[in-house]
């Protein structure tokens, strides 16, 4: 997938100023963030099961090449290959050639983020090989001219549905139709003839267990099944980072996922595959291969960003950001959207190339609230608002300005002298015109809102009369 995560301040301001997805991105709070809440209410231990999660997302990573290594033995013991791609494009080109080995002229394809990075749809297109998305929402991105998804979870939030309707009419040659269980049935019977005829399926991988070479497929369509049952080929693409040691392990973060992601107990369909087709098994694959990328996630091994491979794409951090709730996904500009992508797109295609992202937060700490694995999210963002200024990728007023407030706030009686005559003054121009409707020196921030007007006396003047 191409980065646009340059372009994040236009994008951002065309978000703010689309009526239509203002109204359609309101179902996030009226959604997900309800039933998340409702969800983990069920757990009485809820608190005590994110810990444990936290504790074996650590033990994983922290020996990440034993748990690969040990996934890949008891993998390839099922029946299965393993690959292993250092970056998406490398494990495009793996799936490509997977394809062809196997005389592969359609795939289909369940909802992967992995996939998203490798642009495996363009690839595999590209090699002649049809590709059709099983996941609903995927798949009505896919009729839009291949529109990337702007969320992890629900990845066509962004549209209601009568954008969906005309989509569908357009692509379908059908009589338009707005009832929703009429166009499903619609999409169900366009696409169901395709999913039975393919040659070839690719889903993620929520995770891979090492001590049964197993790969966990969590969905709420049974789309996956498409994916693995009917084809004779079943390749499995997931990060590096998803491999947990043990069964009891997926026991506990199944217990996580679906609660912070969509609100619910359980996900409508939870896939435990191991392996080709048996001997005297009726479905599953002849031919089955796990390709693990890489793709920038060994390069946060041991650094100050480590603590983003526990997370479980779940989604909740987007869910609960103020700024992701107002703006969407599209305008993050790659994969991943919302804190979580703010953090992942610099970690993984450069900080240069993403300079907005790590300012694009309130550092209000919701996200840090709800993520079920405790990702510090608010810290790794301030770190990379530091790395920014250290290596002068800020525009240099921003840098001068800090250097100034720097230079006064080391010196403590300078700095609450500055403070003292600077609320006098705004305190007497804010009174005399009504509010402080424009700061010099902080347009941004008051072109948008009016600055309080302060009452008279700083905070340490305050504190000290109180003592």
């Amino acid at each position: 997938m191409q980065v646009q995560s340059m372009f994040f301040e236009r994008k951002s301001i065309e978000k703010l100023n689309d009526a239509r997805l203002q109204e359609n991105l309101k179902r996030l709070s009226g959604k997900f963030v309800q039933a998340r809440t409702n969800a983990v209410a069920e757990l009485e231990d809820f608190e005590a099961t994110r810990s444990w999660a936290v504790s074996l997302r650590k033990r994983a990573i922290q020996s990440l090449d034993v748990w690969l290594e040990m996934f890949e033995t008891n993998a390839k013991a099922n029946g299965a290959t393993v690959l292993f791609a250092r970056t998406p494009q490398e494990a495009s080109e793996l799936v490509v050639k997977i394809a062809k080995r196997h005389a592969v002229k359609s795939v289909t394809k369940s909802k992967s983020m992995v996939t998203e990075e490798m642009a495996l749809n363009k690839a595999l297109e590209k090699a002649g090989v049809a590709v059709r998305e099983t996941d609903l929402g995927e798949y009505i991105l896919q009729i839009n001219d291949s529109e990337p998804p702007s969320h992890i979870i629900a990845p066509v939030v962004h549209k209601d549905k009568e954008q969906i309707a005309d989509l569908f009419h357009k692509t379908h040659g059908l009589a338009r139709k707005t009832d929703i269980p009429e166009m499903t049935r619609e999409a169900r019977e366009i696409l169901r003839p395709q999913f039975l005829g393919s040659d070839m399926g690719v889903t993620g991988g929520n995770f891979v267990i090492a001590e049964s070479g197993t790969v966990a497929l969590v969905t709420n369509e049974g789309n996956e099944g498409m994916c693995t049952i009917v084809p004779k080929v079943h390749v499995a693409v997931t990060g590096i980072e998803k491999v947990i040691p043990t069964l009891e392990d997926f026991a506990t973060l199944i217990r996580l996922l679906p609660r912070s992601a969509t609100g619910q107990s359980i996900s409508n369909y939870v896939s435990l595959l191991s392996g080709t087709k048996r001997p005297g098994e009726l479905d599953g694959p002849e031919h089955m291969y796990f390709i693990l990328v890489d793709g920038g996630r060994t390069g946060l091994l041991g650094g100050e960003f480590e603590e983003m491979l526990r997370c479980i794409r779940c989604g909740a951090c987007m869910n609960h950001c103020p700024v992701y709730q107002k703006i969407g996904g599209h305008a993050y500009g790659w994969v991943y959207p919302g804190p979580m992508g703010s953090v992942l797109t610099p970690s993984y295609v450069g900080l240069e190339k993403a300079m907005d992202l790590p300012q694009a937060s309130t550092l209000c700490g919701q996200c840090h609230v709800v993520c079920p694995v405790k990702i510090p999210l608010p810290d790794l963002l301030r770190k990379l608002r530091e790395q920014q200024f250290e290596r002068g990728l800020r525009p240099l007023k921003e840098r001068m300005a800090f250097k100034v407030w720097g230079f006064f706030a080391t010196k403590p009686r300078l700095y609450r002298l500055l403070t003292r005559v600077m609320v006098k003054v705004l305190s007497f121009w804010g009174k005399q015109s009504g509010g402080i409707h424009n700061l010099p020196m902080a347009s941004g921030w008051t072109a948008q809102r009016d600055f309080p007007t302060p009452q008279g006396s700083t905070f340490f003047e305050q504190y000290k009369r109180k003592q």
